[in-house]
C-alpha cells in the first residue's frame, strides 16, 4: 500500500526545494510561493523527500498515487519468483505416473521455483525406505541438468528432498564442462 505523503497545505515546512511539473528544479522557495505555483498550474504540491529542506514536486497527486501503487505491484511480482512448490510421490508409483511427476518437477524448476519432493509411506511400506529413496533419486537424476539437491529430510512416515533450480550461469558452466569431456 502506498504510504501517505504530505500534499498541499499538509506540508509542514517554511521553505521547500521545488521541482516543476516538467521536472526542472526551480530552487529553494517559500512554501507559500510553491503552493501558489501549484495552484496556478492546477496541480498539487507533493512532498517526495523529507530532506532539509523537503523536496516537493508540482504534479497530479491522483496520477502520482496510481503510479506508486503500480510500481509496488511490479516489485511485489518480482519477489514471488522462487517459491517452494511440492510434488507428492508414493514408493509404489507406476512408471508413467512417475514420468508425469518428473515433467511437472522440471516445469516448476524451469519457472525458477524450488521443488520439494515429498514421498509418503502408508502402512507397512515404512519398513522399506530404500524403495522411497530409489524413487526420489530417480526424479533428482532425471532433472539433474536443471536442478541441484539443496536438502533432504527423513521423517517417520515420509522422506523429503528439496531441489533448487540451477542458475542460468551455472547451467552454461555445466554445458561447457560436458562439451570438454566429450572431446
Amino acid at each position: 500500500m502506498v504510504r501517505q505523503v504530505p500534499t498541499n497545505r499538509r506540508i509542514r515546512a517554511r521553505e521547500v526545494r521545488l521541482i516543476g511539473e516538467d521536472g526542472k528544479q526551480l530552487g529553494v522557495v517559500s512554501l507559500q510561493k510553491a503552493l501558489q505555483a501549484a495552484e496556478e498550474s492546477g496541480l498539487d504540491l507533493v512532498q517526495v523527500a523529507t530532506t532539509s529542506p523537503p523536496v516537493c514536486r508540482i504534479l497530479d497527486y491522483g496520477k502520482y498515487k496510481y503510479e506508486q501503487t503500480k510500481k509496488e505491484r511490479k516489485a511485489k511480482r518480482g519477489r514471488r519468483v522462487g517459491l517452494l512448490k511440492e510434488v507428492r510421490l508414493r514408493p509404489k508409483i507406476e512408471e508413467h505416473d512417475l514420468q508425469a511427476k518428473i515433467r511437472t518437477t522440471k516445469k516448476l524448476l524451469e519457472e525458477g521455483n524450488k521443488v520439494r519432493l515429498l514421498l509418503r509411506f502408508r502402512g507397512r511400506e515404512v519398513i522399506y525406505p530404500e524403495l522411497g529413496w530409489k524413487v526420489l533419486r530417480g526424479v533428482a537424476e532425471a532433472s539433474k541438468e536443471i536442478a541441484v539437491i539443496s536438502s533432504s529430510t527423513n521423517e517417520q512416515r515420509s522422506i523429503a528432498l528439496v531441489l533448487a533450480p540451477v542458475s542460468p550461469k551455472k547451467t552454461k558452466e555445466i554445458e561447457t564442462d560436458a562439451e570438454t569431456q566429450d572431446t
